[in-house]
């Protein structure tokens, strides 16, 4: 018997540097889904780089603009969307997110998320005033504290510290029904 799809939209939440925009892409083609990172969507259609809009807008103008961004792709299917780190946690985005589809949080320690972003702390703009790894460490501590309580309400919780192929597996494990 084949094996059925339980959802037709996968969300991947975490903090930055946890893997949602490289996993996401091997997930989707492994699925014949399409993936759609939501700042680039967002990017497209402000015709403006993420940090440009945090700079020149503020905050609040582009949490409101993820809010409406994520409202307009829950109306598709067939689709991995990769979050970006703070989605989840403004304008009751993880009620959308978990009435839409199957949520899955890559789960990693701030440690290795701050080893894996120290080198590109420039592109993100929440990071690039840090200058040195354990201040950078303690500002993702600080974050994750206050980020838990949205992330852990995802559907399913896993490692992010797994080679892309073993978390592609483990998500697509839970995703199937016999």
């Amino acid at each position: 018997m084949d094996k059925i799809l339980k959802h037709n939209i996968i969300f991947l939440i975490g903090f930055m540097g946890s893997g949602k925009s490289t996993i996401g892409p091997a997930l989707a083609k492994s699925l014949g889904f399409y993936f759609i990172d939501l700042d680039d969507y967002i990017e497209s259609k402000e015709k403006m780089i993420v940090s440009d809009i945090f700079k020149k807008k503020g905050e609040t103008y582009f949490r409101n603009l993820e809010t409406i961004a994520l409202q307009e792709i829950c109306s598709l299917s067939m689709v991995v969307i990769g979050l970006g780190g703070g989605t989840p946690c403004f304008n009751n985005n993880i009620d959308v997110i978990n009435s839409s589809g199957k949520s899955i949080y890559l789960q990693m320690s701030s440690k290795a998320l701050a080893s894996r972003l120290f080198t590109e702390r420039n592109k993100r703009p929440i990071i690039a005033h840090i200058s040195n790894l354990e201040m950078l460490q303690e500002f993702i501590e600080n974050s994750l504290r206050t980020r838990s309580p949205f992330y852990t309400k995802a559907d399913l919780i896993i490692d992010g510290n797994k080679t892309i192929e073993n978390l592609v597996n483990k998500i697509k494990e839970d995703l199937f029904i016999d």
